[in-house]
C-alpha cells in the first residue's frame, strides 16, 4: 500500500462509521495532510449538515494552504443545502486533491474535478475506488434509479426452512445472528413486511442495538387493511408506519387508524399492491434503502419483479423438514431459469453457531 492508498484507507474507515445515518446523502470522509501529518479530518454526519471536506478544512485552518486533501467521494460543485465543497477546497489553497469514487449525481458528475483542475489544483482519481464504491453502493443505486436499494434478509435452517409446518419460527438462528440483523435495521431507511407477518408475529420492527439505534420507517403491504389497530407497529410511535393498501377501502376501515399521527395509509391506484409502485413512492420520499423482513410471499413478489439487490442469509445448523414448512421465497416463483437473476457471494462469516452469507446482484442481471 503506497502513501495515497494509506491515507485513503484511513478516510474510508472513517466514512464507514457513519454508514446508515447520512441518508439520503452518501457516507463521506476527508483528511487534510500537511507536511506528511494529519492537519484536519472530517466526516459528513447527517444530511443538511456540513460535508466532510468542510469539517476537515476548518480543522486544518491555515495549514490547508499548500496541503493535500483525501476525499472518499468527488467534492460537490453545486449549491444544495450546503455550499459547493470544490470551491471551498480552492479557496483554502489546497494544492493536491486525491479522490476515491466518482459522484454519479448529475449535479456533480465530474464538475467538481473539472472546477478544481481549472483552478490549477492537481487532482488524482480512483484511489481505492472499489472499496469506496462499495461503501456508497446504496447511494449510487438510488441516484441512478430513483428507487431504494433493496436487501432481502432471511434466517433459515440447513434445508431452507424459515419456520416449521405449524408456523413456529422463533428462534431458528442464535442471538449473535439476531443481533447482527438489528444492525441492518439501524442502517436502513425503511423495513418492509407483509400483513401476514404482522398477524402472526406482531413485530415492532425497531432497531434494538446496544446504545440505541435509528429506527427505520415501517412498511406493511396490506391490500385489504387487515393490520390490527392493536398491533405493536400501530400502538408504538417509535417510528413512522406506512401501510400500502388497495384502493377499495371504506371509511369505517380507515377510521380506527386516524388517531395515530405516525401511521399513514397509502392506497394504490388499483385493487392490488404492486412492488414497482411501492418502490417508486419510497424513492419519491427520499428513502434510499429498504430491508425486507416479510414472509415468503412478499419476498417472492420482489424476486419476480427483479427488485432484490442484495441478500443477507443467516443459516442455522438445523434440519426442520416438512413439505409444508415455510421457505424464505415462496409464492409463484420464476417459471424459467433464463429469467432468474444471478447473484455473487460477497462475504460469509460465522456468527455463533450460524453462518451469515451476503450476496449481491450481478451487474446486468
Amino acid at each position: 500500500m503506497n502513501r495515497d492508498e494509506h491515507y485513503m484507507a484511513l478516510s474510508i474507515q472513517m466514512a464507514k462509521e457513519t454508514k446508515g445515518q447520512t441518508s439520503p446523502n452518501p457516507s463521506v470522509a476527508a483528511l487534510v495532510i500537511h507536511d506528511n501529518q494529519v492537519a484536519g479530518m472530517g466526516v459528513h454526519v447527517k444530511a443538511g449538515e456540513p460535508h466532510a471536506e468542510i469539517h476537515a478544512l476548518r480543522m486544518a485552518g491555515q495549514k490547508a494552504e499548500g496541503a493535500e486533501i483525501y476525499v472518499t467521494l468527488e467534492p460537490c460543485s453545486h449549491f444544495g443545502k450546503t455550499p459547493p465543497c470544490a470551491q471551498a477546497i480552492i479557496d483554502a489553497g489546497i494544492s493536491r486533491v486525491i479522490i476515491a469514487s466518482h459522484d454519479p449525481n448529475p449535479k456533480v458528475a465530474g464538475r467538481g474535478v473539472e472546477m478544481m483542475r481549472q483552478a490549477g489544483i492537481e487532482v488524482k482519481e480512483q484511489v481505492l475506488k472499489e472499496e469506496a464504491d462499495r461503501l456508497n453502493h446504496v447511494f449510487f443505486h438510488f441516484i441512478q434509479t430513483s428507487e431504494p436499494y433493496v436487501r432481502l434478509k432471511s434466517a433459515m435452517s440447513l434445508d431452507g426452512k424459515i419456520a416449521t409446518s405449524s408456523g413456529e419460527s422463533q428462534w431458528i438462528t442464535g442471538e449473535e445472528a439476531r443481533r447482527d440483523g438489528h444492525q441492518y435495521r439501524h442502517q436502513s431507511d425503511a423495513i418492509l413486511v407483509g400483513v401476514n407477518t404482522v398477524l402472526m408475529d406482531n413485530p415492532k420492527l425497531t432497531a434494538r442495538i446496544e446504545g440505541g439505534g435509528k429506527n427505520p420507517v415501517r412498511i406493511v403491504l396490506d391490500t385489504n387493511l387487515r393490520t390490527p389497530p392493536s398491533s405493536q407497529i400501530i400502538q408504538s410511535d417509535d417510528a413512522p408506519t406506512w401501510i400500502f393498501t388497495g384502493n377499495q377501502l371504506k371509511e369505517d376501515q380507515l377510521q380506527p387508524f386516524r388517531r395515530f399521527s405516525h401511521v399513514k395509509i397509502i392506497p394504490q391506484k388499483g385493487s392490488k399492491v404492486f412492488v414497482e409502485q411501492v418502490l417508486q413512492y419510497l424513492g419519491e420520499q427520499q428513502l434510499t434503502s429498504l430491508l425486507i423482513e416479510g414472509g415468503g410471499t412478499v419476498a417472492d413478489a420482489f424476486v419476480r419483479a427483479n427488485k432484490v439487490n442484495e441478500t443477507i442469509t443467516y443459516l442455522a445448523p438445523k434440519l426442520i423438514g416438512g413439505k409444508h414448512a415455510l421457505t424464505p421465497v415462496a409464492g409463484e416463483g420464476i417459471k424459467q431459469l433464463k429469467n432468474v437473476e444471478s447473484f455473487e457471494i460477497e462475504t460469509f462469516e460465522q456468527l455463533g453457531e450460524d453462518m451469515k452469507i451476503v450476496s449481491v446482484k450481478k451487474e446486468g442481471s
